[in-house]
C-alpha cells in the first residue's frame, strides 16, 4: 500500500518496530551511533503491546536510500513552503454537478486526513456565490453607516493599525451534511461533513469600530453585513452578538493574511453562526433597528418545516460531531487495536462531552477530549478500540456546555422532517464489514 493510500483515508496496521541486534548493527554501519540510539528510543515510544509485530528485516531500515548520503536542497528553495509531493492526494474536492457553475460551488475539506483542530489555510473549505477574487488591499474599503453619529470609511491600513485580537473558531456552512437529510447520499466524511474548518482568526472586534463611529446601540439592534463579491452577499446579524465582542472584522488567518478564496483582504467572523454570515470581501456595515430580510436570508439558508412553513434566522450551528477515522471510504486492514478519532463542535459554546458507540447506539463510552477545548471551536476526541473483525456501526454523540445533546436522525426528523437542506446536526454512522471496508449508513 502506498503512502498516498494512507493519507487518502485508508488505515493500515501499526509499523513493525522491533529489530534484532544484528539488524541494528547493519543500520549503524552507514550512520553515526546516535541514529541507532534515536531509532531504538522512537521504536520503544511508538510500539504498543496490542499492535506491535516482530520485525521482518525489511530493506527500508536495513539499506540507506541515496538521499541519506547526499546533500539536500538549500534553504528557501521554496520561498513559500509547500506540502510534500507525497501528500498531493490530500486536497479540497468539489462535488461534480452540485451546482451549475463552479463560481457558486463548494470545495470540501479533507477531514479524514487532518490532525488536531486547526485546518490548514490551503485546505479550508470553499463556498462561493459568485466566485472569488484576489482583491488589491490598497483599494479595498469598509464603510460603516446607518444608526451611527458619523458615517466612516476605513482603509485596510486604518484597520490594521488598530489593536487586534486572535481567536480560534470553527466555521461551518449551514448546508453542511445537507445532502443526507432524506437518506445516505455521499460516501465519505469529506463530502458529508467537509464544509467545516477551524482557524485562528486575527482582526478588530466589530464592537470597537461601531463605538468609534458612535453607533446607537439602543435603537440599532441589528447590523447588515455586505460583501463586495458579485453576489453582493448581505446578512443580518443581531447586535447582541456584536456586543459580546466575539464578532471580528478579520484580515488574518492562521498567522498570515486571509487567502483570496477566504475573503482576502477582509471578512467578518461571527463565531457559532453558519458560514454564510461570515461575509467575505467585507465592504459595508449598516446599523439598523430591524432585520433586513435580504435575498440570502428570506428565501435561502432557511429551514423547511414538515408543515410546509419556512423558519428564518436560525443561524446558530447546534452541537455536532463526526468520527473522521475510521470513516466512509477507508479500509481496516486487520483486526486489533485502532484509535477512533473525530471532531465535535457547538455554536453555543464549549463541547462538554463526546460519547462513542461501536454497536449502532446500543452502548456508549465517553471519549477523551484533547486540549485545547475552546468555545465555538473544533474539539478533537479520541477513544481506544479493539476491532474483533465482526460487522459493527461506529457513531459519536456530542454534548455542549448548555446541556444540549446531538440528536439521532429519528429525533431530528420527528421535528424537522426529511425535506430540509440546512442545519443537519444528526448523529453520523459508519458501518464496518468483515473485510474492513467502511461505508456511510443511517441509523434512526
Amino acid at each position: 500500500m502506498s503512502h498516498d493510500d494512507v493519507r487518502a483515508g485508508r488505515i493500515r496496521r501499526a509499523p513493525e518496530n522491533f529489530l534484532t541486534e544484528a539488524q541494528i548493527a547493519e543500520v549503524g554501519k552507514g550512520r553515526r551511533e546516535f541514529l541507532r540510539k534515536a531509532f531504538l528510543t522512537a521504536s520503544a515510544a511508538v510500539a504498543a503491546p496490542a499492535v506491535a509485530h516482530a520485525a521482518r528485516g525489511e530493506s527500508a531500515i536495513l539499506e540507506l536510500p541515496p538521499w541519506s548520503t547526499s546533500l539536500g536542497k538549500p534553504v528557501a528553495a521554496n520561498p513559500y513552503g509547500m506540502p510534500s509531493k507525497y501528500e498531493s492526494n490530500l486536497v479540497r474536492r468539489e462535488s461534480p454537478g452540485l451546482t451549475r457553475v463552479g463560481g457558486s460551488s463548494v470545495a470540501f475539506a479533507p477531514l479524514q486526513g487532518l490532525f488536531g483542530i486547526i485546518t490548514p489555510s490551503g485546505l479550508h473549505f470553499e463556498r462561493h456565490h459568485q466566485g472569488w477574487q484576489d482583491v488589491d488591499p490598497g483599494k479595498h474599503r469598509l464603510m460603516i453607516n446607518g444608526l451611527v453619529k458619523k458615517n466612516m470609511v476605513f482603509t485596510m491600513d486604518d484597520i490594521m493599525r488598530l489593536p487586534s485580537v486572535s481567536r480560534i473558531h470553527f466555521i461551518e456552512c449551514g448546508a453542511n451534511t445537507g445532502m443526507e437529510w432524506g437518506n445516505v447520499a455521499v460516501p465519505t466524511v469529506q463530502y458529508s461533513h467537509g464544509m467545516l474548518s477551524c482557524s485562528e482568526f486575527t482582526g478588530v472586534p466589530l464592537r470597537e469600530l461601531l463605538e468609534y463611529c458612535g453607533a446607537d446601540f439602543k435603537k440599532g439592534r441589528y447590523i447588515l453585513a455586505e460583501g463586495a463579491d458579485g453576489s453582493s452577499m448581505t446578512r443580518t446579524i443581531p447586535m447582541e452578538l456584536v456586543e459580546s465582542g466575539e464578532v471580528l472584522v478579520a484580515y488574518g488567518q492562521n498567522g498570515e493574511m486571509l487567502r483570496p478564496e477566504n475573503g482576502y483582504p477582509l471578512r467578518l467572523v461571527v463565531p457559532g453562526v453558519q458560514g454564510v454570515s461570515w461575509v467575505k470581501w467585507l465592504r459595508r456595515i449598516e446599523v439598523g433597528d430591524m432585520p433586513w430580510a435580504t435575498k440570502d436570508e428570506a428565501v435561502h439558508y432557511i429551514d423547511l418545516m414538515p408543515d410546509g412553513q419556512h423558519r428564518q434566522y436560525t443561524s446558530t450551528q447546534e452541537a455536532k460531531s463526526v468520527i473522521t477515522s475510521p470513516s466512509g471510504g477507508q479500509v481496516l486492514l486487520d483486526k486489533g487495536f485502532y484509535n477512533i478519532t473525530g471532531l465535535a463542535w457547538s455554536g453555543r459554546g464549549k463541547i462538554k462531552r463526546v460519547d462513542v458507540s461501536t454497536d449502532g447506539g446500543i452502548n456508549w463510552r465517553t471519549a477523551r477530549l484533547e486540549t485545547p477545548v475552546l468555545s465555538k471551536a473544533l474539539t478533537r476526541f479520541n477513544i481506544d478500540w479493539n476491532w474483533d473483525g465482526k460487522p459493527c456501526i461506529l457513531q459519536s454523540r456530542a454534548m455542549d456546555e448548555t446541556g444540549y445533546v446531538q440528536p439521532g436522525y429519528g429525533q431530528l426528523r420527528a421535528v424537522r422532517g426529511k425535506k430540509s437542506i440546512y442545519h443537519n446536526n444528526a448523529i453520523q454512522s459508519w458501518k464496518v464489514v468483515e473485510n474492513g471496508e467502511v461505508s456511510n449508513v443511517q441509523v434512526l
